[in-house]
């Protein structure tokens, strides 16, 4: 289940991608069956392994093209260890939520992408979230939990403060909304609840068999409750937007 739209955010085999926070690696593996040179980074040493086992598995069935690369590894969203202009695009997704220093973040992933770049970032989004946190303290208040909600106008202006150029956005996975909904009012732990179990079933009928019907249901229902908030942007050829990275890594 993909929350970027690469319909939307171009990909080219070659290019290299940063997965920070990389989780599960669901992007990570998308970008490599593209072509691209990935590098997938998340500070969670099992998922990083798992990842890597993924991509090895990807690349014995010949799932990949010739010329994709893909590296697994662990590491620090606030320091990345990576040259200035290293790669043509970064994802971050269902990431920044989590993360106290999120301007520390937007910095570094400047410092790191090429003028021209292109950056996708996802977050959970302000309408959904809210009711999931009205619902259950659990579905927040645990290590590592979500230490915030972002309304759009706000991430848009974090991701132009730190020197990108917005292009576009959009809302995905409204038909998750519902289920995680269901989860806080069950208990978030909770699984053997009878909604629970039912919408999950749903959820995963839906992702395997991607009928039309629940398709079109999705898309016209993102506009409203749709989980996640994606916003794409660039980074200008201009010399100040990686001076000002930099600055703004070193005032950390």
């Amino acid at each position: 289940m993909l929350t970027v739209d690469f319909s939307r955010f171009p990909l080219a085999p070659g290019d290299r991608v940063l997965d920070l926070g990389c989780g599960a690696g669901r992007h990570a593996f998308e970008c490599y069956r593209r072509g691209a040179q990935v590098v997938a980074l998340d500070q969670n040493g099992e998922e990083i392994r798992e990842v890597a086992k993924w991509f090895a598995a990807m690349k014995e069935a010949g799932e990949v093209p010739a010329g994709a690369t893909a590296t697994a590894m662990e590491g620090d969203a606030l320091n990345l260890p990576f040259p200035d202009d290293s790669f043509d695009v970064v994802i971050i997704s269902e990431v920044m939520e989590h993360i106290h220093d999120d301007k520390g973040v937007l910095a570094e992933m400047v410092r790191v992408l090429k003028p021209g770049g292109r950056i996708a970032v996802t977050v959970p989004r302000y309408g959904p979230e809210k009711i999931c946190w009205a619902l259950s303290d659990a579905y927040h208040e645990v290590e590592g939990g979500h230490i915030r909600i972002y309304k759009a106008e706000e991430l848009i202006g974090k991701v132009r403060e730190a020197g990108l150029k917005p292009y576009g956005s959009h809302h995905a996975h409204a038909l998750h909304s519902p289920y995680w909904w269901l989860k806080c009012a069950f208990g978030v732990d909770n699984d053997k609840a009878l909604p629970v179990r039912a919408y999950h079933k749903l959820l995963v009928w839906d992702i395997m068999k991607r009928p039309l019907a629940t398709r079109l249901a999705e898309n016209a229902l993102n506009p409203l409750i749709g989980k996640s908030f994606v916003v794409y942007a660039t980074k200008p050829h201009t010399p100040g937007s990686a001076v000002a990275a930099r600055s703004a890594v070193a005032a950390q």
